[in-house]
């Protein structure tokens, strides 16, 4: 990133509240926020000497800084022109929209909002390519004939976008209402925002006869791409927020939609080409990596250009934090959050991270000051009831998180993080079918959590059910490759359903998750032959799997290999790697020391060594048995058939 100026950021600010105060005129308070928070923590800003009270105005006015100069105005005379004939009505629908009279603020605009609505037609359902969403995507600009005529009012398009945001969310609310409770008979994901058809069709009139004409500011592309993507046209929802991104580069809702419909890190990349080359295309780049759990220099180093620039952006901070988490620095992370709560109090955004790494860690002081100080700020918002649940879920009192899960989801149906703790609770409560129903609706909003995916493949686990688990076991394993929990589990379906051979490619792969490797980045697809004499391991193994795939060895007859994964076992207390053939095993430092794991490993071999006549070998392994504390009544048996053993054959000899 090139070097940033006091230029380049009073040039920034400028943009960003320009952008805020846009957001904030179509009342995308979220967004507005966001632009607005950005703002204030740039680096780089010349003070004022006018915020001096003891400077005289004389020298104050002599060294005065550069002003910030912020042009939210229209550049499209026809739009201006427009807005201004118009501005006593936006006034006053926008004054219904904050007081949440959503239906009140569209009739302003759209005065037949009720009964037979001009933004939809009898006959929309026939002609919008909005019902052609799933399969056959048309570029409606392109086919005026099937556009209904004169839909639409001569309005600007901040009035447009004011009138139709209001009936999207006035459908949201009613379709909340008919769903009633949570996880009720009615909350099934069956209703829908009955707006969505009326809002496509008004906006396609749009496109077709007055896109040409305008100057796109990029809102009404926005709002296209929600109700698209509510439609489940997830190709045709990414073509249209990039036209919005790129018309209105600092429209962080716009971004996070788009960042919505990027499943994968091929993705990305086939999308980054296509976005403008701007400090907003690196932010969501940043943050896509974070959310799709990527952890490489190439993202930390972007991080910290970034935080260069915005050094105390309590977002990107966010951002560190989590991918501190990812990277399994908990300590970090846990040190960046409290920093992020030291300087701001009273912000709540994405403390339910924060309570959630609190849990991991088993910080229960830590996390009941973080529920008193959300509860004190605001009772009523998700983040708290997360909180709070995650708080009562550490002192195993379940009934009570679930209480506090559902009053989250209760606030926002979308808040993804509730679903999938809810699901864990429910696991705690033997109720395995609300367990599933909450975790897949954590999917069907948030279909990049692998907390999802792999809380249900561990109910049906528990049901015994092995191939639906395995299945959504391979699914979060590829959302995270590099955790080896994710291929421990997949391995474990597999030896379940009676197929070792890939159950021991999947140990395998958690090998190569759990420990590092000379080859960084290694990119060896599922069932390589790892762990076969290609990348070495540098740190400490698991015993647990080695031992598993030693035994999976001898169910498959391969009493070599089996052999080789006990000793690798045994090595492990004392973080020993290498060993195979004629090479000699050499210390990785650490070791996880003698456990219940590496004592059977060596019964194992030297049972094995007795059975093969290796009674030297044999006598060694089972004294250290002895000493170990494990097995030891075992242990002497095979010592006394061990002594009695050579005796025999020495009397036999002799």
């Amino acid at each position: 990133m090139a070097t940033f100026s006091a230029e380049n950021a009073l040039e920034l600010r400028s943009n960003l509240l320009a952008a805020a105060m846009q957001c904030s005129e179509r009342c995308l308070y979220q967004s507005a926020k966001w632009a607005a928070e950005l703002s204030s923590s740039l680096a780089n800003i010349p003070e004022d000497p006018d915020t001096d009270v003891d400077l005289p105005v004389e020298e104050a006015e002599k060294h005065s800084a550069p002003f910030v100069t912020v042009s939210p105005m229209n550049l499209d005379p026809t739009e201006a022109r427009l807005e201004a004939q118009e501005q006593h009505k936006y006034l006053l629908a926008k004054s219904y929209f904050d007081c949440r009279e959503y239906e009140r603020c569209a009739a302003v605009f759209l005065p037949s909002a009720r009964g037979p609505s001009p933004t939809a037609p009898p006959d929309v359902s026939k002609t919008s390519p909005f019902k052609l969403a799933k399969g056959k995507s048309k570029d409606i600009r392109h086919n005026p004939s099937n556009a209904p005529k004169n839909v639409l009012p001569n309005l600007s398009q901040k009035s447009l976008f004011l009138a139709l945001y209001a009936r999207y969310m006035a459908g949201e609310k009613r379709k909340i209402e008919d769903t009633e409770m949570v996880l009720g008979p009615l909350d099934n994901g069956a209703v829908v925002n009955k707006e969505l058809i009326g809002i496509a069709a008004s906006l396609e009139w749009w496109f077709n006869n007055r896109y040409k004409r305008s100057i796109s500011g990029g809102w009404l592309e926005h709002l296209y791409g929600i109700v698209l993507v509510q439609n489940k046209n997830e190709e045709e929802a990414k073509r249209w927020l990039i036209r919005s991104v790129n018309a209105c580069p600092f429209n962080w809702g716009a971004w996070t939609q788009l960042g919505s419909l990027v499943g994968s890190v091929d993705d990305l990349r086939k999308i980054v080409p296509e976005l403008g080359q701007n400090i907003m295309t690196a932010i969501f780049s940043l943050w896509v990596n974070q959310e799709l759990y990527q952890t490489t220099d190439e993202i930390d180093t972007l991080l910290l250009q970034l935080l260069g620039i915005f050094p105390e952006s309590s977002f990107l901070k966010t951002q560190q934090a989590q991918l501190y988490h990812h990277a399994k620095d908990d300590e970090r992370a846990e040190a960046v959050y409290s920093d992020i709560l030291y300087k701001d109090p009273y912000r709540l955004d994405h403390l339910d991270h924060y309570s959630n790494l609190l849990y991991v860690m088993g910080l229960r002081p830590k996390l009941a000051f973080l529920a008193q100080v959300a509860s004190a700020t605001d009772k009523f918002r998700p983040e708290t009831c997360c909180i709070v649940g995650n708080y009562y879920a550490m002192k195993s009192e379940h009934e009570k998180a679930v209480n506090y899960f559902r009053r989250a989801l209760t606030l926002d149906r979308n808040c993804h993080s509730a679903w999938i703790l809810m699901g864990h609770e429910y696991i705690e409560l033997k109720n395995t079918h609300a367990a599933i129903e909450s975790y897949r609706r954590a999917v069907d909003v948030n279909r990049r959590d692998y907390r999802a995916w792999n809380g249900l493949g561990l109910t049906y686990e528990l049901l015994e059910m092995h191939l639906y688990a395995l299945f959504y076991f391979q699914r979060a394993a590829s959302l995270k490759p590099y955790d080896p929990k994710m291929w421990q589990a997949v391995g474990s379906s597999y030896e379940a359903i009676g197929r070792p051979t890939e159950s021991i490619k999947a140990y395998k792969r958690a090998l190569i998750a759990g420990t590092d490797f000379e080859s960084a980045n290694n990119t060896s697809s599922f069932g390589s032959g790892a762990m076969g004499g290609g990348d070495q391991p540098s740190g400490v193994m698991d015993p647990e799997i080695l031992i598993r795939i030693a035994h999976l060895c001898v169910s498959l007859k391969d009493l070599a290999s089996a052999k080789r994964f006990m000793e690798l076992t045994v090595n492990q207390e004392e973080g020993l790697v290498g060993g195979d053939d004629d090479e000699e095993p050499v210390p990785s430092g650490g070791g996880v020391g003698v456990t219940t794991t590496t004592s059977k490993a060596r019964m194992w071999l030297a049972k094995y060594a007795f059975k093969y006549r290796d009674y030297d070998k044999a006598l060694e392994l089972a004294e250290q048995l002895c000493q170990d504390g494990f097995d030891v009544e075992e242990a002497k048996a095979l010592i006394r058939d061990i002594r009695s053993r050579k005796e025999m054959e020495r009397a036999i000899r002799g």
